[in-house]
């Protein structure tokens, strides 16, 4: 596996005071007692958030625009576990402990398991993808987000016929997650895609950034980012995977249902019921530029919802 190499001069990935004064750096253990589940195929290294991962390539699918720098990106975040303001998950987060760390997979699948997080990783080469990432809130980030394919894990995990969908769950713990102590979301946070989305060649299994390892405010130690649609659907610090028939009742959609949907599809000319979708804003800049069509990437998803009317399974 090759050693990772960014695109980017240092001074945009991350100012030297920033990082070494992050709060959130973590010892991360030992692989778990499950190796025998995942066979090992690539070695990760165990490290604090920040240290630097060994990742296979590099593919830029953004379109060449410059990435948010780290220090933004890390700081402005949505992960209502941790707080509802943008600036909580980066000041709390560290109170989450990422090691041991364990993801139940359950459902219509051969083997329902628990899977130590260092033996997945072992399991699958690493690479960089620089990704949007769109909020429904009309504010965006470009990322290199550092990952592997979650068709690949999903069919590593074998579901059967009868699986229709993924469910993902996060972590329910308030004495590491002090946002969970407030009654602001219905926990666990529970989000899912059609099993034609999680095996898409776009959606991809996170645990980094940067290509450093991804900092607890940012969902560590996995995470999937989905790049077409809303951020709300890349749920964060996942510990359950389930394998369903029906349509997961998710998060937000249970929360406020006439406005965030189960599909949540970048579209700019459905508008949320509180502001405009047309427009957003890039994280840096101040003129607000137009909202492409599943978040640039039309031309390799639009297909999925092919007879679907966006304004009803929005």
């Amino acid at each position: 596996m090759a050693s990772w190499a960014s695109a980017f001069r240092e001074s945009e990935v991350t100012p030297e005071a920033l990082y070494l004064r992050r709060r959130d750096f973590l010892r991360l253990g030992a692989a778990g007692a499950l190796a025998a589940a995942v066979p090992a195929l690539a070695a990760v290294p165990a490290g604090p958030a920040g240290q630097a991962l060994a990742t296979a390539r590099t593919e830029d699918r953004a379109g060449g625009e410059k990435p948010t720098p780290w220090e933004s990106v890390t700081t402005y975040n949505n992960f209502y576990e941790f707080g509802s303001s943008k600036d909580d998950p980066s000041r709390s987060a560290g109170s989450l402990r990422v090691r041991p760390w364990s993801v139940a997979v359950e459902g219509e699948l051969k083997k329902p398991r628990a899977m130590d997080i260092d033996d997945i990783l072992k399991a699958f080469p690493l690479e960089e993808r620089i990704y949007r990432l769109r909020c429904v809130e009309a504010w965006s980030m470009v990322i290199p987000w550092v990952g592997f394919p979650l068709a690949a894990l999903v069919r590593r995990l074998e579901p059967t016929s009868r699986a229709k969908f993924v469910e993902f769950q996060t972590l329910v713990d308030p004495e590491q997650m002090p946002g969970q102590r407030r009654g602001v979301l219905d926990w666990p946070y529970t989000e899912g895609l059609r099993m034609d989305e999680a095996t898409h060649p776009l959606a991809l299994v996170v645990v980094g950034l940067y290509g450093r390892v991804l900092p607890n405010q940012n969902g560590a130690p996995v995470r999937v980012v989905v790049p077409w649609k809303y951020g709300f659907k890349s749920i964060k610090s996942i510990v359950r995977i389930r394998f369903v028939e029906q349509q997961p009742h998710t998060t937000w959609e249970r929360m406020a249902p006439s406005e965030y949907g189960f599909y949540a599809n970048v579209n700019p000319a459905v508008d949320h019921p509180r502001w405009s979708q047309a427009k957003e804003r890039r994280i840096g800049e101040f003129v607000r530029r137009e909202t492409l069509p599943f978040n640039g990437y039309a031309s390799e998803v639009a297909s999925l919802y092919a007879g679907m009317d966006p304004k009803k399974l929005y």
